[in-house]
């Protein structure tokens, strides 16, 4: 699969990226925004983007913290067992508002409009982590954007904060997949019910469920990456985007 590193213009600076294609030639390709957990971008998610990608889509991986100026990823082992990196890494998490997420992704959706090989008739958006929180943040933010959305072990989904993603559900237009992890106090069962509910009151489409794992379960090269629950979101994920994103003849 092709995979070609590019520069997203956004209102606040100049955000690295990578680009994932088909192998096979031919397109344009309906576009997914695919957004990073808080390791940042590096070889484990470029394997998802990819794998995405031959599934028949161009693939955008933003480096989300494009603020902060080029670092290296945190490897995720070390992020687990060193508090004062976790600390700086959250930190940069905690930089990222509803304003910024919302900047960011018209930015990512006008760059993919400019792109020959992305059909943006139907785009499609999905997260891990932190990516998970900002897919539901810009689906709500940006109205009649996103044909599906999908968040993946996604944290403060549902909260008391005046920008918590579930407030904002109302201007979702497309059909929404929630796959929490039994074991993550960032997205609680009471958190559930929550999100359910608000989706529901705003007739969107939408799944929200448990998976029998830990918070991180589906990204490959963390500490509790869990095969067979990641096999099952990669189900979801294409049940979700085939059924959703194929533009017409």
């Amino acid at each position: 699969m092709p995979r070609l590193d590019v520069s997203v213009p956004t209102p606040d600076g100049t955000c690295p990226a990578a680009l994932f294609t088909p192998a096979e030639s031919g397109g344009p390709w309906p576009g997914v925004i695919f957004l990073m957990d808080a390791p940042g971008v590096r070889p484990a998610l470029w394997e998802m983007g990819a794998r995405l990608a031959d599934a028949g889509y161009a693939v955008l991986l933003p480096d989300l913290f494009y603020r902060f100026g080029p670092s290296e990823p945190v490897p995720p082992a070390t992020l687990f067992s060193d508090p004062d990196l976790r600390a700086a890494v959250m930190q940069k998490v905690g930089s990222l508002t509803r304003e910024s997420k919302l900047r960011d992704a018209q930015a990512f959706v006008d760059f993919l409009a400019q792109r020959p090989e992305v059909n943006t008739e139907r785009l499609g958006i999905t997260g891990y982590c932190m990516g998970g929180n900002f897919a539901l943040t810009a689906a709500g933010g940006l109205p009649g954007t996103f044909a599906a959305v999908g968040s993946f072990h996604g944290g403060r989904l549902a909260t008391d904060a005046p920008d918590s993603p579930h407030l904002f559900v109302a201007n979702i237009s497309g059909r929404v997949y929630v796959g929490g992890a039994i074991e993550d106090d960032g997205f609680t069962e009471a958190d559930k019910e929550k999100l359910d509910a608000a989706l529901t009151a705003a007739n969107v489409e939408h799944i929200v469920e448990f998976y029998p794992a830990r918070h991180g379960w589906a990204v490959p090269d963390m500490p509790v990456f869990d095969p067979a629950a990641a096999e099952r979101h990669w189900d979801a994920t294409f049940k979700l985007f085939n059924e959703t994103l194929a533009v017409p003849a």
